[in-house]
């Protein structure tokens, strides 16, 4: 076994920038972005409790936060964020420690992956 493989864990995210402009048509270019701004925020957080959760083995609260984490990346358009967020919940659910573990590092590496592009995004105009 001389070789070893290194797989780098990185996936193509998108922000749905129809979502972002209904958004921003809606509210206001200041609206939207104080909106989004406070998403940001609070999805940073929440990314970080859902971390401190699954160390403490707390899986009730865990699934909670991570269902709060939907709603919060489908106002601002993060699908692929939502969709990973409702995967945890249902590995909670299904009490498969294993697939918690995977979906759970998939989770926190799409939350900043996605937090990234929609804050490269500030300099696009929507």
């Amino acid at each position: 076994m001389n070789h070893v493989l290194n797989i780098r864990l990185k996936e193509t995210v998108q922000v749905d920038q129809d979502r972002l402009g209904a958004l921003y048509a809606e509210l206001g270019e200041a609206g939207a972005e104080d909106i989004v701004c406070r998403a940001m925020e609070e999805l940073a957080l929440r990314l970080s409790h859902c971390s401190r959760l699954y160390v403490a083995q707390n899986n009730d609260d865990l699934r909670k936060c991570a269902r709060s984490l939907i709603a919060i990346a489908e106002q601002i358009g993060m699908s692929v964020l939502a969709r990973v967020a409702g995967d945890v919940t249902r590995a909670v659910d299904s009490n498969d420690a294993p697939a918690l573990a995977a979906v759970l590092a998939r989770l926190l590496r799409i939350g900043d992956q996605s937090l990234t592009a929609i804050w490269d995004l500030q300099d696009v105009t929507i």
